[in-house]
């Protein structure tokens, strides 16, 4: 994946769950770092798929927001497993 600025603000769409609750389907962050870690820690696994990241008119799907997270330039910490 080419250069990726973390840094730049980005909206998030999550995927629809299982159940079909009325939960948020957008969400704004000041930066793409944080919108990656919500997607990776707080959604849940049924919401993650579908999701995609949008940023600069980029979109990321949830395979990509992954290798966002686990790449080496990513940077935040990782909550603990």
């Amino acid at each position: 994946m080419a250069e990726f600025n973390y840094m730049t603000e980005a909206g998030l769409y999550t995927g629809k769950t299982l159940r079909g609750s009325r939960a948020p389907r957008y969400k704004r962050f000041e930066t793409a770092a944080e919108a990656v870690r919500f997607a990776m820690e707080d959604l849940p696994g049924s919401q993650l798929r579908g999701c995609v990241l949008e940023v600069n008119e980029a979109r990321f799907d949830e395979k990509q927001i992954r290798m966002l997270y686990d790449a080496p330039a990513y940077p935040l910490s990782r909550r603990e497993k």
